[in-house]
């Protein structure tokens, strides 16, 4: 059995014992507090989400007396008043604090002692071993190497949950904007889809240069792409300068400018802010300002459009434009290429869906409490591929390979948010591995934590 150290104490995480708690994986017999009164659990509790004792509305009976209230869990005792829980009353109705080790008796504030319930020599070596590998390894992921213990219920059922998290944290963020943004959904969403269309690479200059020139300034010169294209290049930085030979393409641009910055007192960012490096000429910051250009000359109204969007078609679509003559024959001021009809690729307008457009109906139909908006939103997801990157590369090479878009955003959370922070017990599949371990060892009983509660209070052994 395991028998805790100050070292380890220390690195167990006192979500391992919420775990141990909530599914019972301890030795339920001959429970006993601290101070010597027989203790049965009847009823565990329900993980509390918010401030206050870790878990609610549990049942115990303590040398035969039943109560109901509260139970707290700490890795050590006196981390009752570490946390201060002594002056906070919503502490109160604590029934039983459970904890690993006792090293200070707690009492509440009307002096009466808390039952302690300690878990140390109660906890199976085995699933305390798989514990420790899963918070102790180097791996890509903790648990890569035990997927294969996890059913393919309880990996649908949780990459299901997870889009729905990822878009839920992504509608946040944009109604966040929408707020500060004294609620136009249309500017809100301009940003989102400059930011988007500028990538990893140049997203965050894209989303700036959406700040230094308001969306309202822009549509009232909607029906000039001439003057869209000289108010966006302008004020990105990256019109040339007055040296040298220019085109008349260029020389007509800053023209256009320079009235266009004097009536609407414009300040441009700074070159600089761009990143041509180790990109593809398609992907070059000039060609996407002048795709958003000519979005914005073919609809000034993109959030409505996209909301009246019936399917998945008809948004690519929505995004099919093409770009004028002098983008056609150049990636950069200057340098004439090829002629080709540079539209949006379709990799592209599908990350543009997936990051811009889905998050913007996911708030949309929270801010108007229209559940069709948010399903339309996931349905989205669903319709496209799934997205290729070294990510989802990974997983496919673990065997978890993504059906749609839906599947590859909710791998992304999983390894952003739960893998790469070693939220393994907050994750069904981590859990799924502790208890295939726990069963596999013969830890103990293939029982639910009920189950072995009432077997143990009918033996006359709890």
């Amino acid at each position: 059995m395991f028998l805790p150290t100050a070292r380890n104490t220390k690195i167990m995480r006192e979500a391992f014992l919420h775990f141990i708690w909530r599914t019972g994986r301890f030795d339920l017999r001959q429970l006993r507090s601290t101070t010597g009164q027989d203790i049965q659990i009847h009823q565990f509790g329900a993980p509390n989400e918010d401030g206050g004792p870790d878990f609610l509305a549990a049942q115990v009976s303590i040398d035969g007396l039943q109560w109901a209230g509260q139970v707290e869990m700490h890795l050590n005792s006196s981390e009752w008043y570490d946390h201060g829980h002594e002056r906070d009353p919503a502490y109160d109705n604590v029934i039983l604090h459970v904890v690993l080790r006792e090293d200070r008796p707690v009492f509440r504030a009307d002096g009466s002692r808390i039952p302690c319930l300690e878990l140390r020599g109660r906890i199976p070596p085995g699933i305390l071993r798989s514990y420790w590998r899963l918070m102790h390894n180097e791996n890509w992921i903790p648990c890569q190497h035990q997927l294969h213990y996890v059913g393919e219920d309880v990996r649908e059922g949780w990459l299901g949950f997870l889009v729905r998290e990822r878009l839920n944290a992504k509608g946040e963020y944009f109604l966040g904007t929408v707020h500060r943004g004294r609620r136009d959904w249309e500017a809100c969403f301009f940003r989102a889809l400059a930011r988007s269309m500028g990538g990893r690479v140049n997203g965050e200059a894209m989303e700036m240069l959406t700040q230094a020139l308001p969306l309202r300034i822009l549509q009232k010169h909607q029906h000039s792409l001439l003057q869209l294209e000289a108010l966006l290049f302008g004020q990105s930085g990256l019109l040339p300068s007055a040296d040298g030979e220019q085109e008349e393409y260029t020389i007509l641009l800053k023209r256009e400018y320079a009235l266009l910055r004097t009536k609407y007192g414009l300040t441009p960012l700074p070159a600089a802010a761009w990143r041509f490096l180790r990109m593809r000429p398609n992907g070059f910051p000039t060609v996407r300002i002048a795709q958003l250009a000519a979005l914005l000359h073919r609809t000034g109204q993109l959030f409505s459009k996209a909301l009246a969007a019936t399917d998945q078609r008809e948004l690519m679509n929505m995004f099919d434009v093409k770009l004028s003559n002098y983008w056609r024959s150049h990636y950069r001021f200057g340098v004439a290429t090829e002629t080709k009809d540079r539209r949006l690729g379709d990799d592209m307008v599908r990350s543009i869906l997936i990051n811009a457009v889905a998050p913007a109906l996911e708030a949309y139909g929270r801010a108007r409490k229209e559940g069709k908006y948010r399903n339309r939103a996931v349905s989205l997801l669903r319709a496209l591929p799934a997205e290729d990157n070294s990510v989802i590369r990974r997983w496919r090479a673990l065997g978890w390979t993504a059906g749609n878009a839906a599947d590859s955003q909710a791998l992304l959370s999983l390894k952003k948010e739960y893998c790469s922070r070693s939220r393994c017990l907050e994750c069904p599949v981590g859990q799924e591995v502790l208890g295939q371990t726990y069963r596999k060892d013969g830890d103990g009983p293939i029982l639910s934590l009920n189950e072995r509660a009432v077997l143990y209070r009918i033996a006359g052994v709890g």
